[in-house]
């Protein structure tokens, strides 16, 4: 198998992977659906999906030859989208409004201001490396996300909120990225996807550290609250 080729069947094994873990949420918004109530769930995870999926796909169009970041990224804005729009209209009134608010300050104008700014202040490859340079930070900053969970399972004891099969799917993605990044010498695609394997994997160890750990309640000094440690 020859470079070229080798970098089209990574690049399409990390679309169809993606494209599984996109789809991860699926249960929950179904649930939300049929019980026509988002009460009890954020959103602020999606947004900021939806902005990560919004400025990697900035980053691929100022670029040639990356058809496939951007099939992935635009299949993410879509989906996101979608699991946004069913949260904002089954959220109580507070949360449609608090939702709407951070879509328009990090997906409207933070992300417009992005895009006048670096369009007015840099050019060709420069551009590039900035835009680069920005979505490098970001992931970096979402790919450490995980650390809140695993931080959670350990004070808990319990991996009742840790899904294996995602963590286990987006760490072969995070292999397929980053071999793709490495091979097309994109150092912004390939960096983050090493962060992201190492913390998925060390969550997948402390899975099956808890699993069958027994969770403990105990009672605040105070009184006033129940909490699992």
């Amino acid at each position: 198998m020859d470079m070229a080729t080798l970098i089209i069947v990574l690049g399409v094994l990390g679309n169809i992977v993606s494209f599984i873990a996109f789809l991860a949420p699926v249960p929950t918004f179904h649930w939300i659906y049929k019980s026509k109530s988002a009460e009890g769930f954020q959103s602020l995870p999606y947004v900021i999906a939806l902005l990560s999926s919004m400025l990697s796909m900035y980053y691929a169009l100022l670029q040639e030859g990356v058809l496939l970041l951007i099939t992935i990224n635009s299949f993410g804005c879509v989906i996101e989208t979608i699991y946004i729009s069913l949260f904002i209209f089954y959220a109580p009134k507070k949360f449609k409004i608090q939702t709407v608010n951070i879509l328009l300050l990090l997906n409207v104008f933070g992300y417009g201001l992005m895009i006048v700014l670096t369009t007015l202040l840099t050019k060709g490859d420069l551009r590039r490396k900035v835009v680069g340079l920005i979505c490098l930070a970001f992931n970096i900053g979402v790919f450490a996300a995980p650390f809140s969970t695993m931080r959670q399972v350990i004070k808990t004891r319990s991996v009742e909120f840790m899904s294996f099969l995602l963590s286990f799917v987006i760490t072969l993605g995070a292999i397929m990225w980053f071999f793709y990044g490495f091979l097309v010498k994109d150092f912004y695609v390939a960096l983050p996807n090493v962060l992201e394997f190492f913390l998925r994997i060390s969550q997948m160890i402390l899975y099956f550290l808890f699993k069958n750990a027994k969770s403990v309640i105990v009672v605040h000094e105070d009184q006033s609250k129940l909490e699992l440690v």
